[in-house]
């Protein structure tokens, strides 16, 4: 079993995708995201023309109203807020002299002239607002005998919207990219998973069909290949996090144990969705790349990759898509480790993960058992 699993990792270190792709494209990609906004706060920003439209009077609203004058009135002065009705707000948008309307309703929402810092910066903001208050709830619905504690410690608001780096002792909103990335290169072990798949089905490639004429069990080929492609993508995700923690200096306030934990359950995810894929599927190579590169990048984008309050939309809308989606889970229990401490909700997303990985492995293992060769 020792020399099947060396042999193996031979085999995948040749391989470029499996080198590229889980692990080189994502340290790429966290240095571009690290440059692009990674230390925004270091930035000399010039104060943020805002305009608020109250559509309701309602708690909600207030509260929303307040959050935004506190911000104001801060030293910073990183925005200036002004009242408005709709039709004023939308001439003072068009004419340039704000940069975004707030909308301050039972849900709180933005609309901006364009894309842009001022616009990033405000977006930000309603991201900041958007997870304390869901900060709070989770509080409430877990840990209900801790809300006053909780509400005293965030009634300043830097407390809560604190525009600092990943380093800092505080988020923000752009740290979901950081959590949706790691999750991304945990789904990119479905390329490790495709090669392994490629090496134990005898009619896809030469090297599989010597394997499977020879006398070693075809179970010890499937383990071999299984064990093999996980350790591999699990060095790649622990490659990843050390570059985010020591290089580009982003600091993860949870626990690296737990950290580590949902990385390999993550790695887990991907290899085995890899291998079930392609070993279930008769389409070719080519066809099986696109569908594993297809679900990789809808599972990322959905869990906040290329919108940081992407998740939260769906959360809104159709939150049983968060339950279901790996990137989204894996990217949640990063949240439940490093931005607030909910126990419940963090072994909820392990143990779906668990159990998502799990059925892909049995399933892949029934799958390529069955296999057999009449000629090759």
């Amino acid at each position: 079993m020792l020399h099947l699993m060396k042999y193996d990792v031979k085999v995948k270190l040749h391989n470029f995708n499996m080198l590229f792709w889980p692990l080189v494209f994502p340290l790429v990609l966290a240095t571009f995201f690290y440059f692009a906004f990674g230390r925004m706060e270091e930035a000399d920003f010039e104060t943020v023309p805002a305009v608020i439209v109250e559509e309701a009077d309602s708690a909600e609203a207030d509260a929303f109203t307040e959050f935004l004058k506190s911000i104001e009135a801060d030293d910073t002065k990183l925005i200036t807020v002004k009242k408005m009705d709709e039709k004023e707000a939308q001439k003072a948008l068009e004419e340039k002299k704000a940069a975004g309307i707030f909308y301050a309703g039972e849900e709180p929402s933005l609309t901006v002239r364009g894309v842009g810092l001022e616009e990033s910066i405000l977006q930000s903001l309603l991201e900041s607002y958007e997870n304390g208050r869901q900060t709070m709830e989770n509080i409430a619905a877990s840990h209900p005998e801790g809300i006053q504690n909780a509400v005293k410690q965030m009634e300043n608001y830097e407390e809560l919207v604190s525009q600092v780096s990943l380093g800092g002792r505080t988020t923000n909103g752009n740290a979901q990219f950081f959590y949706a990335l790691i999750a991304m290169a945990c789904m990119y072990g479905c390329f490790i998973g495709f090669g392994s798949a490629l090496t134990l089905q005898a009619n896809l490639t030469a090297l599989a069909a010597r394997r499977c004429v020879t006398p070693t069990h075809k179970l010890k080929l499937i383990l071999s290949e299984m064990l093999t492609s996980f350790g591999i993508h699990f060095i790649n995700v622990i490659i990843l996090l050390l570059y985010l923690k020591f290089v580009l200096k982003l600091e993860f306030d949870g626990q690296m144990p737990q950290m580590l934990l949902v990385s390999f359950v993550g790695c887990m995810i991907g290899v085995s969705m890899g291998i079930f894929i392609s070993s279930s599927s008769k389409r070719g190579e080519g066809i099986k790349i696109a569908i594993l590169l297809g679900i990789s990048m809808v599972c990322s984008f959905l869990a906040g990759l290329m919108n940081s309050g992407m998740k939260d939309v769906v959360e809104r809308n159709c939150p049983i898509i968060n339950r279901i989606n790996p990137a989204a889970l894996i990217s949640d229990a990063f949240y439940c480790i490093n931005v607030y401490d909910d126990p419940l909700r963090f072994r909820r997303s392990l143990m779906t993960l668990v159990i998502m990985s799990a059925v892909l492995t049995i399933g892949s293992f029934l799958v390529i058992r069955r296999e057999r060769y009449d000629n090759i």
